[in-house]
């Protein structure tokens, strides 16, 4: 559906240069743009590139304020993250299936509102509650008593565990298992068997949170498991139980997170990074990839970078790396 341009202006608060009524219809990149597409340069350097290019209409900066331009322009103080949102802001008007495909099989009990599309194969358990505007994808399993907020997205072949809470507009794709069992066993030190221990908590996913392909995030022991709003976790992530995310963390593939392990607010976590069971990352920390840190360690220092194993500051990493370097010089002479 083609937009007005200063109808997206006005939606996202830019100011515009130029032709307010030219129409864009979706976003693209420089390379790719064609007619009705929208592009953005985050920088003066790229702009001339922009508007060289065969979009509709850019986003830039202030730098390029108060300059008429061959093409409307409309500025913001972030363009890439302008862009974002009026990439989201653009697919908004374009209307989604609804209703219930007939080869899925919907229990009785559950309570779907209005405009929730479930496709093909999904199975829906009793007790289930879908908010309008979901979107069920093909070959889902929605465990008894799941509630899920107004416009989710859940991907084919994504597994809700029964009694997972998902917030508002909440992305879970392909392959994603939410709410299974925790590793959590007790060994019998007569036998040297494990027994299971109790895995009957709940996983709680809070508002705009979302979960990459093949993610894995377990269920509380006995409490709660936690993704707080607005965090990113990518592909083949798995979170264990009892773990607290907070808010606004982004998580990088390949990541482990042990048992009862809390990532506060606003820690960006590298891929491949091992975090052990009891560990405390403070706020806005930054674990750089494949990172180790061990049981029960605390990570404390807002906007540092720690890096190796166990992890501690790049700074001093690599002052150790630079004297094992030197060590290993100075042997070999």
């Amino acid at each position: 559906m083609k937009r007005v341009l200063e109808e997206l202006a006005s939606a996202l608060g830019l100011y515009l240069i130029g032709d307010g009524h030219a129409e864009v219809k979706r976003v693209a990149s420089v390379q790719s743009a064609q007619a009705g597409d929208l592009v953005f340069a985050e920088d003066a350097r790229n702009f001339p590139q922009a508007l060289a290019s065969n979009a509709t209409a850019v986003i830039a900066g202030e730098f390029a304020a108060n300059k008429s331009h061959a093409k409307p322009v409309l500025i913001a103080v972030q363009p890439r993250l302008a862009f974002a949102r009026a990439a989201v802001w653009l697919c908004r008007n374009q209307r989604p299936a609804t209703g219930i495909h007939p080869s899925a099989v919907v229990h009785p009990a559950a309570k779907l509102a209005k405009n929730v599309n479930v496709e093909e194969r999904a199975v829906i358990g009793a007790g289930v509650q879908i908010a309008e505007g979901t979107t069920i994808g093909s070959g889902c399993v929605i465990g008894s008593e799941v509630t899920i907020g107004k416009d989710c997205r859940l991907y084919p072949n994504v597994t809700v565990y029964p009694g997972v809470s998902l917030g508002e507009r909440v992305v879970v794709h392909a392959g994603a298992v939410l709410g299974s069992d925790g590793f959590g066993y007790v060994r019998d030190s007569k036998t040297g068997h494990y027994e299971k221990f109790p895995q009957m908590g709940r996983l709680e996913i809070e508002a705009d949170v979302e979960i990459g392909a093949n993610a894995t995030v377990d269920r509380g022991a006995l409490d709660i498991t936690r993704i707080r709003r607005g965090s990113k976790i990518d592909n083949l992530v798995h979170v264990g139980h009892n773990v607290d995310v907070g808010e606004d963390v982004v998580i990088a593939a390949q990541t482990g997170v042990s048992g009862s392990s809390i990532i506060e607010n606003g820690v960006i976590v590298g891929g491949q990074v091992g975090i052990a069971d009891h560990v405390r990352i403070e706020q806005g920390a930054i674990l750089g990839a494949q990172s180790g840190i061990p049981s029960r360690k605390i990570i404390r220092g807002k906007g540092i970078v720690f890096w190796g194993t166990p992890a501690r500051p790049i700074k001093q990493y690599l002052k150790e790396l630079a004297i094992l370097a030197r060590l290993a010089k100075r042997d070999a002479e």
